[in-house]
């Protein structure tokens, strides 16, 4: 192993403990308690070290949602693994990305509501997103006139109801209705 590959090794490893704390720390006390001065304190490296690493707070965040991408990715293709029928496919994703937002607030909210440099829908967009972007589209009916409208309306969709979810603005009990009816509604 040459010096090189060493060094970038402990980079990335540097890297991992920055977006670790990070989430921890914006899992137990949310976002606004994540900055680089706690973040060195937590790591142990000065604030200039983590600044070597991320040019900013947003980057940590944007770090930190890239790894949500990677993850939320995981969780909806093993979801779309499960039924051979494809609305209880569409069904069964729903269900696991509404899970996921609700079982990472923190993760799902650096993803989708902090501030960051990530491109959505852009050429540069980032492969994670344009991932689990796929994962979405491959439950939709290839018979839509534009899978990625429908995927954009669908993604939509269950991003709305996940912030109506965490907010406890609509009946928890329900929500099973109300992905059947969004699948049935948009797909059917």
């Amino acid at each position: 192993m040459g010096v090189a590959e060493r060094k970038n090794r402990e980079r990335e490893a540097r890297e991992r403990r920055i977006t670790s704390a990070a989430r921890q720390i914006a899992e137990a006390e949310g976002w606004s308690a994540v900055t680089v001065r706690r973040l060195a304190d937590e790591i142990e490296y000065t604030q200039p070290v983590l600044y070597s690493h991320f040019k900013n707070r947003d980057a940590i965040v944007g770090a930190v949602a890239l790894e949500g991408f990677r993850e939320i990715k995981k969780v909806l293709q093993h979801a779309a693994q499960g039924p051979t029928d494809s609305r209880h496919a569409r069904e069964d994703v729903a269900i696991a990305y509404l899970d996921f937002a609700r079982d990472h607030p923190a993760l799902y909210e650096a993803m989708f509501t902090m501030s960051t440099d990530l491109q959505f829908a852009e050429a540069d967009t980032p492969s994670e997103l344009r991932e689990a972007f796929q994962v979405l589209a491959a439950v939709v009916p290839p018979s839509c006139r534009d899978v990625d409208v429908a995927t954009e309306t669908f993604w939509a969709a269950l991003h709305g109801l996940a912030q109506l979810e965490s907010s406890g603005r609509i009946k928890h009990g329900t929500r099973l209705a109300r992905v059947a009816l969004l699948v049935h509604g948009l797909f059917e």
